[in-house]
């Protein structure tokens, strides 16, 4: 009696199986370094949103000079000068896209003549691996091992 097989055998699905895990080895650690260059890109993104903001905050406030904190520069039903509706309710929180963005103000003057922003990843070698800190020169600065600051080299 004559059999007729259909199907794969054992050997052609593992095979198989084995090519897909040299692919997927090849492609996972590609996705993670794109996620991270991401994440990166949108952290000095936020940085220039936050430059924009205050320099906005202290136009449209002279009084109070720059914000004290990012809440001061957050969303509101009508903007004031604790709320003037400059930037999202995510970056206002202080965490986005795997940074975790610390607002410093430099003095207790009023009006208020500088600040200080500390970007820096929420697991470093995961969610991305710089640290960007700006003031209100505007200029943007990095540091690949620890949370950059105001002596670090400017990005280019």
């Amino acid at each position: 009696m004559k059999k007729n097989q259909k199907g794969f055998s054992l050997i052609e699905l593992l095979i198989v199986v084995a090519i897909i895990l040299i692919i997927a080895a090849i492609a996972i650690p590609n996705l993670l370094r794109s996620r991270m260059a991401a994440n990166e890109a949108s952290a000095v993104g936020s940085l220039r949103t936050i430059n924009t903001a205050c320099v906005t905050y202290s136009t449209t406030y002279p009084t109070v000079g720059y914000p004290a904190s990012l809440t001061n520069i957050g969303p509101a039903s009508s903007a004031t000068s604790t709320s003037a509706d400059l930037v999202d309710s995510v970056l206002a929180a202080g965490t986005k896209s795997g940074y975790t963005f610390t607002f410093t103000q430099n003095t207790s003057n009023t009006p208020s003549v500088g600040y200080t922003v500390t970007a820096d990843p929420s697991s470093r070698g995961t969610t991305g691996q710089r640290g960007f800190f700006t003031d209100q020169s505007g200029v943007i600065r990095a540091n690949s091992t620890a949370t950059a600051s105001s002596s670090d080299s400017p990005l280019q």
